[in-house]
């Protein structure tokens, strides 16, 4: 038996329509370093270059609301690099958290954290995590480190928390022992509501932004029924949620008060957020699933909505439009926000990370995303809120991406998604 809650309309989604056009005026964000050479489509700024991107879209009728919201330029930052495979035999790794000593946290989806040595020696499970449901893509999903693990050695992980009736996304925290064969004082502080039985569209990244505060990204569980709560504010299902360490509503969350509303949402309208990350400049990135084209890359600030499933660029796997309960889906609609970028045909992102360590320079700012389907590592080059050039890497290898961390050495760390997963470092080539 299904659990679900319906929608047909909301206080919140007739003021969001009732609104006038929205969209991100954000102040300067990373910007493009003197290496980088544009290859010849369209820049944000209407010069003419090559997209990296040469089929046909999926949503073939629908054109972007901005220049170079989509197949921006391709760029090459002629970077010489190595990549060493630090391990081999992981089981359907998930993350990967860099630890202050040069080992590495590895998820994995069957419910298994483990460390990696620097030498690439795998460890034993480590005691003591969360009972998962595994089932399709739910399981052991993110891993996190507390902002002060130095001192109090502090790790929190997202999870596919198996429920009567059904299951749930949920966060958990725990202390990692000296030896860092067990963890200790593990409680969940996060059980997302409501309980629904699939195993589909779980999230869930975690991410400390520079408030200290944790944030955290959902699904909304891919159903057609389910689809409508992710403009449903009594549902986290398809929201990004910011919590403190305790699992508590964050203070300034800007639902906070609201009648019907979950206090923990900060942002709402997503499908399926498998990708997120802080920018320099301490803004919060969420990079989303698409149906058949549609990923979205968005600054998920405070309040806004980003439309999903009222507006959404792509198409239904079976061809058709994008419906729900709440109609059909279109590109623009006033009160919502636009992406700031879109993929078509998808990429699948999983797995983000703002560069900024003195390793590559000309990578400095700039936003690498793992790609699932597409079997690479994309790096997006930002100015003043919009994606200015793209540049694919590690397509030759042939893996599929699920997450990318920079190391305190300014190493860049890479895991596949396969049943023998690997753990890759991006390094100088000397």
């Amino acid at each position: 038996m299904r659990r679900a809650r319906f929608l047909v309309a909301t206080p919140f989604l007739a003021a969001a329509l009732a609104a006038g056009c929205s969209s991100n005026n954000a102040d300067a964000a990373q910007q493009a370093t003197p290496a980088e050479q544009p290859a010849r489509g369209e820049a944000a700024s209407g010069a003419q270059c090559t997209p990296l991107e040469s089929r046909a879209a999926n949503g073939a009728s629908q054109r972007p609301a901005s220049r170079g919201q989509t197949r921006t330029c391709g760029v090459r930052s002629n970077v010489a690099f190595d990549v060493a495979v630090v391990a081999r035999g992981l089981n359907k790794p998930w993350s990967v958290e860099p630890l202050p000593d040069g080992s590495v946290l590895v998820s994995e989806k069957g419910g298994q954290l483990r460390i990696v040595s620097r030498t690439g020696q795998v460890g034993q499970p480590i005691a003591g995590v969360s009972r998962v449901d595994a089932r399709g893509q739910g399981g052991l999903l993110d891993v996190a480190l507390s902002p002060r693990f130095a001192q109090d050695r502090t790790i929190f992980w997202s999870f596919t928390e198996p429920r009567e009736g059904g299951n749930g996304t949920a966060v958990a925290r725990g202390t990692l022992s000296a030896d860092g064969t067990r963890l200790t004082g593990v409680r969940t502080i996060l059980s997302t509501k409501p309980t629904y039985n699939n195993n589909m569209h779980f999230g869930s990244r975690l991410a400390f932004g520079p408030d200290g505060m944790l944030y955290v990204t959902m699904g909304e569980r891919s159903d057609r029924e389910t689809r409508p709560q992710a403009q449903d504010m009594g549902s986290h299902l398809g929201k990004t949620l910011r919590i403190t360490t305790d699992g508590a509503p964050a203070p300034g969350n800007p639902l906070a008060g609201r009648a019907g509303a979950l206090p923990e949402i900060w942002s709402m309208g997503h499908r399926n957020i498998q990708a997120a990350a802080f920018d320099p400049q301490g803004h919060f990135w969420v990079i989303e699933h698409g149906t058949r084209g549609g990923d979205e890359l968005n600054r998920a600030d405070k309040g806004k909505n980003f439309g999903w499933p009222v507006v959404a660029y792509g198409i239904e796997y079976n061809g058709g439009p994008i419906t729900s309960a709440l109609g059909q889906a279109v590109t623009q609609r006033a009160g919502f926000e636009q992406p700031t970028y879109y993929w078509d045909p998808v990429i699948a992102p999983s797995g983000a990370q703002f560069y900024t360590g003195s390793a590559f320079p000309a990578w400095r700012n700039s936003l690498f995303i793992g790609a699932l389907k597409e079997m690479r590592l994309v790096r997006l080059v930002i100015t003043n809120n919009r994606v200015t050039g793209e540049e694919h890497l590690l397509a030759d290898r042939n893996k599929r991406i699920r997450d990318v961390r920079q190391g305190p050495d300014g190493n860049l760390y890479v895991i596949t998604d396969e049943e023998n997963g690997e753990l890759w470092r991006i390094s100088p080539r000397r």
